[in-house]
């Protein structure tokens, strides 16, 4: 296929990284400080190793994840504790290995239903805890379970999971806090490729419209609109929303800056720069998969336009 003859040295590196911290037989890690494996992360990183034709990689982190699945359906948190947020990235992989690994297809209903027990009556999706989220996470992250939710209806033949998704989605579009960017860099960008997934681009395009006044001209992204520190993975996100939105030219500067910052090992810092807060001085592993996707949509423009 010719789109992978465009692959680079950077992203060689980044799958690199993944191979080197991924805990055998289970997972990828939560950061290099935290070497145990992450299920969240994992869960949707295998669409991204699929997509990187990393097939049995992809089946590894599978079969772990079905072998943690609660009794209730949920995942866990690496603190033990079910999680919706969690919960809704894991279904992404699900979705992703569904007719390639063997149990997934009963994993991903007892998730999809556990799901639905955590949509309110209005609409908002409630979630067992909120301890890992300390004071930069609200529950405006959960738009992002709604893709793979949606998906998981449409393979399954689950009306009920789409109605759900839509139901909660309605609640979130009502939410003024949704759309601006006023939180760091890597939660909003969850609710703005949330919402070109759900082709709310209009909406997407609103919350963009604050993020490319702020682009730097080295194509850096502040991680709070107010503070000179970046985020790495809120700038992978970007480009991501920019490519899906058709603006070619931020996220190509975005991904170039992000080349100019890549650690040598192939991974990222949480977050870079004077003041940098979010787990700045470790390798943090999501950060990685959204690199890789965002190249992987940069490759594919490139590819159109010479095809």
């Amino acid at each position: 296929m010719s789109l992978w003859r465009g692959t680079n040295h950077s992203c060689a590196k980044a799958l690199g990284w993944f191979k080197n911290n991924m805990v055998e037989d289970q997972g990828i890690i939560v950061h290099t400080r935290e070497k145990v494996p992450y299920p969240e992360v994992t869960g949707y990183y295998i669409p991204t190793l699929y997509n990187w034709k990393e097939t049995e990689l992809a089946r590894i982190c599978t079969r772990w994840l079905l072998s943690i699945q609660l009794e209730n359906g949920a995942f866990p948190a690496p603190d033990g504790v079910p999680y919706t947020f969690d919960t809704g990235q894991i279904l992404r992989g699900l979705c992703a290995a569904l007719g390639d690994v063997d149990g997934v297809h009963n994993a991903l209903v007892r998730a999809c239903d556990w799901l639905l027990t955590q949509v309110e009556d209005n609409g908002r999706l409630t979630t067992p805890s909120t301890e890992l989220w300390s004071d930069i996470a609200s529950d405006l992250i959960h738009v992002y379970v709604l893709p793979p939710l949606i998906e998981a209806g449409r393979l399954l033949n689950r009306p009920d999971y789409i109605e759900a998704a839509q139901k909660v989605l309605a609640y979130y579009k009502q939410q003024k806090e949704l759309v601006p960017f006023n939180r760091l860099s890597h939660f909003h960008a969850y609710a703005m490729e949330a919402l070109c997934e759900l082709e709310e681009f209009d909406l997407a395009r609103q919350g963009m419209v604050d993020v490319e006044r702020q682009q730097r001209r080295d194509g850096s992204i502040p991680a709070y609109p107010d503070v000179e520190w970046i985020c790495s993975t809120g700038i992978a996100q970007y480009a991501i929303v920019w490519y899906s939105l058709g603006k070619k030219e931020p996220a190509d500067k975005a991904i170039r800056y992000l080349e100019t910052i890549q650690n040598d090992s192939g991974g990222f810092n949480g977050s870079y720069g004077k003041g940098a807060q979010y787990i700045a001085g470790a390798e943090i592993s999501w950060a990685v998969k959204y690199f890789l996707d965002a190249y992987l949509l940069k490759l594919i423009h490139n590819e159109k336009q010479t095809s």
